[in-house]
């Protein structure tokens, strides 16, 4: 198929040079999507049907047979040899079950190992007198040693996952799942299936993933390039409120991130951004040819409220207040007799009195500068946070030191959210088709609707955990998160099944449930693992880092890669130990990397 792709020549059937560009890109593209993934099959499953897929049970005839692959493949000859996961014929594969065959008589898994096909194992699903089984094939994928980036599950996609994958692109989806329950796999493979079945339309609207920091964002970034997908971007939230010219180089204290990333932030800044606005005392005067306009104060200020009034953006109602002043003098010129067309109001909206009169009552805003002055003018904040924010809440967040102007300032993270906003409010920020939000539990209402902005007229995956919430501001329910993002209407689902912790360690991590998160539903894992928790007592704390460095020791014997997880204070400690005790370990960002020694 790739040789294929590079074979053709498009001298000839492209009309300009733009055309054959664009043509050559998407071929390029094209080829790309078809790279060789070592170690990766390109079937692992297979359903034969009792009979031709869509004929009625009436109709009879012979069944037909399907690979199913992480992507679609044919022959010389265009005949399909492997169909796509996500293709309805394939969905089957992880709904079907003994209780329901969706008319398959048999589903088989394929085993591999380095890309070999090593097993087989058959599922009689029509057969009354085979009984139901756990899949063992299924069950030694799942329980795989992981090492380097995460890889896709389309293997192993439970039915509750899949019915989570397959949900349309009209809605927002939000998953709810414990440790180990695969919701960022999840979040990953529906935004694979919408591109499969919405392509067109997300490839002119955008797709994109946010997740917490860019560590994170290494560990996934091979999933959608292993099933095909090359064009989502991936980001994190304070990549997507940076600019050139707003650079993070400072942080806030606990409570003042707590007031910055509330809700009533955004009303603030609302405030801030009209006052702005000043209402007309002065008629205008317009001179044209040997015809003096005049436009009274009073006429004025109506076209002024009127637009504030609209509540529409900052920006677009500067923009249209001098076509408004221009439409008010066209009247009068076309009840003196004259015939003004389009050009003319062009021209009068360009006029240098009307000019002075927009400058003068709707004056440009500079969103930085707005939040600059807000967190170092204790007046101007004060009068614009008024019953939002009280005094003490108010001297949290300003600057003890004021900053002389938008390049010098040491900016938080939570400052560029709040900017983003005021950029919001000034000029409308772009939407993109669908979005995943990934660890959302440990965002702040304002970094809620940051991410929200991006898809206001587009859809979201929002995947997160309320009992792992690490921030001051983290998540306190779903709904409340959802009404923040603009997506209060989103479906709320729930995985309650562990595939890649061991049973013994979730349980013992659940026993703090009934404290953080009353609410929520013991994750059960299906991953039995004996011996995979122990806890030990050590009491001083140079014994500690000797009992670190022996449980570090002990684990190297196993497969699979191996994680330390410390208090930030002691992670240069316990680094150095590891290094002389000859185990020299990565920094987080660096587990991911191609050049990784597993």
């Amino acid at each position: 198929m790739r040789e294929e792709v590079e074979s053709l020549d498009i001298r000839d059937v492209t009309a300009n040079w733009v055309n054959a560009a664009v043509l050559d890109a998407q071929i390029r593209e094209r080829v790309k999507s078809l790279a060789d993934l070592a170690h990766t099959p390109l079937f692992f499953g297979r359903l034969d049907y009792l009979r031709a897929v869509g004929a009625d049970e009436a109709e009879g005839g012979e069944g037909e047979s399907f690979y199913i692959g992480r992507r679609h493949v044919h022959d010389a000859h265009g005949d399909p040899m492997v169909i796509d996961w996500r293709a309805p014929v394939s969905q089957p594969f992880y709904q079907a079950s003994k209780k329901n065959p969706l008319d398959v008589g048999l589903r088989r898994r394929f085993g591999y190992t380095g890309g070999d096909l090593t097993a087989y194992e058959d599922e009689h699903l029509s057969d009354p007198a085979e009984d139901e089984r756990t899949s063992a094939l299924l069950q030694a994928e799942i329980e795989r040693p992981r090492v380097g980036p995460m890889r896709d599950i389309v293997a192993t996609i439970q039915p509750e996952q899949d019915e989570i994958v397959r949900s349309g692109l009209g809605g927002t989806v939000c998953v709810q799942g414990g440790p180990g329950t695969g919701k960022t796999a999840v979040g990953l493979h529906r935004v694979a299936y919408l591109l499969y079945a919405h392509r067109e339309r997300l490839a002119r609207t955008g797709t994109l993933v946010v997740g917490p920091n860019a560590s994170f964002l290494h560990y996934i970034e091979q999933v959608l390039p292993a099933l095909g997908e090359l064009e989502v971007k991936q980001s994190t939230v304070d990549a997507l409120v940076t600019s050139d010219a707003v650079q993070v180089r400072g942080a806030d204290a606990a409570q003042a991130a707590i007031v910055k990333g509330d809700a009533r932030m955004a009303e603030v800044l609302r405030r801030a951004v009209r006052s702005h606005v000043t209402l007309p005392v002065e008629p205008l005067m317009l001179v044209r040819g040997s015809r003096r306009w005049r436009v009274p104060a009073y006429e004025l200020e109506e076209i002024v409220r009127e637009l504030l009034d609209r509540d529409i953006r900052y920006g677009a109602a500067r923009d249209a207040l001098p076509q408004r002043i221009a439409h008010t003098i066209l009247v009068r010129m076309e009840r003196a007799g004259e015939a003004p067309d389009d050009r003319v109001q062009d021209s009068v909206a360009r006029n240098a009195a009307v000019k002075a009169v927009v400058k003068a009552v709707w004056p440009p805003v500079d969103p930085a500068k707005l939040v600059l002055r807000l967190l170092s003018d204790a007046e101007f904040l004060a009068e614009h946070a008024e019953g939002l924010l009280t005094p003490d809440e108010q001297r949290t967040i300003l600057w003890e030191k004021p900053a002389r102007s938008v390049r010098s300032v040491k900016w938080s993270a939570a400052d560029a959210v709040l900017i983003d906003e005021a950029g919001d409010l000034v000029s409308r920020t772009h939407s993109l088709g669908h979005v995943v939000l990934d660890e959302a539990q440990d965002l702040s209402p304002m970094q809620y609707r940051a991410v929200g902005r991006r898809c206001s007229t587009g859809s979201a995956t929002v995947l997160g955990d309320l009992a792992q919430g690490t921030t001051p501001w983290a998540t306190a329910s779903w709904p409340e998160a959802l009404r923040h993002l603009g997506k209060a209407d989103a479906l709320v689902e729930e995985l309650t099944a562990g595939f890649r912790v061991p049973r013994e360690v979730i349980a013992y991590a659940s026993r703090l449930l009934p404290s953080i998160s009353p609410g929520l539903a013991e994750v059960r894992s299906v991953r039995e693992s004996p011996g995979s928790l122990s806890v030990r007592r050590v009491e001083a704390d140079t014994s500690l880092d000797a009992a670190v460095l022996d449980a570090c020791r002990e684990s190297l014997k196993h497969e699979g890669s191996i994680g330390l997880i410390a208090a930030d204070a002691r992670i240069p400690r316990l680094a150095a130990a590891l290094e002389t005790a000859g185990m020299p370990c990565l920094s987080p960002g660096e587990e991911t990397t191609a050049e990784s020694d597993p």
